[in-house]
């Protein structure tokens, strides 16, 4: 068997093909009001290139604690996503979403906020736990009353009854 025989290097696989579950699961924000009212639910921002450069900054400076990614352009968003004039969307936190950010974050174009999770460093001395004061027992839990027993702080009302012999 000779060295050209060898089949080709498998290709990577384009991020579009995870587009069309995007929509089926409804993780895509669409419309910069919406975006601005579901800032809990966001994952990545993605901006087309065909974007003015005022509304970019306005996007850049607006989102700073979320990685906006530039990539497409507003046609290719019409055709994976069926929007029509769409210059900027966003992907609400899933897995899909953790998923096709991995594939496109070499698009970047801020930088991690300080403090968010792929800057953290490992922390070199970890704080220890806080003690829990040994001095202070524990409560128990108090026993159930039923009726004939007096509740604290009660006086019996019943009296038992002696016993009669006969």
């Amino acid at each position: 068997m000779d060295a050209s025989a060898t089949p080709p290097p498998p290709q990577a696989k384009p991020v579009e093909r995870l587009f069309p579950f995007v929509l089926r699961s409804r993780a895509l924000i669409v419309g910069r009001d919406t975006i601005a009212r579901s800032k809990s639910k966001l994952h990545f921002i993605l901006i087309t290139t065909d974007l003015s450069e005022a509304s970019r900054k306005e996007i850049l400076t607006q989102y700073s604690h979320y990685p906006v990614l530039q990539h497409y352009t507003s046609a290719d968003l019409e055709t994976f996503f069926k929007l029509k004039a769409t210059k900027v969307i966003a992907f609400q936190k899933s897995g899909l979403a953790k998923s096709i950010y991995a594939e496109l974050k070499e698009y970047r174009l801020n930088q991690p906020a300080p403090g968010s999770d792929s800057q953290k460093a490992p922390n070199p001395t970890p704080e220890p736990p806080s003690p829990v004061p040994a001095s202070r027992p524990r409560k128990q839990p108090s026993p159930i009353p039923n009726k004939d027993t007096p509740r604290a702080g009660e006086a019996s009302s019943h009296t038992p009854e002696p016993k009669q012999e006969g």
